[in-house]
């Protein structure tokens, strides 16, 4: 099975602006899509994923979490953790 990667972010959080392009890049250099959520306007995501900071991006495999990254990740831990997890 695929991984998913969940990417939480909110409107005017600085480092979430900073971790969007580097997503992106690895997005597009991986072929995948991440699935971005704005916990502040779906509060339930808050809860279930234990969400306590923006950004913060989830790797999960057969509905497991196997990465979590909370605040700005650098490109290369990011590609990396998904190569290791696909």
């Amino acid at each position: 099975m695929a991984i998913r990667v969940l990417y939480f972010f909110q409107d005017g959080c600085m480092a979430c602006h900073e971790q969007e392009p580097i997503l992106a890049e690895v997005e597009k250099l991986l072929g995948f899509s991440a699935e971005r959520i704005d916990p502040l306007r779906e509060r339930a995501y808050i809860r279930k994923y234990r969400l306590t900071v923006t950004p913060t991006i989830l790797i999960e495999r057969d509905g497991a979490e196997v990465a979590r990254f909370e605040g700005l990740v650098h490109r290369e831990q990011l590609e990396e953790a998904v190569r290791a997890h696909s």
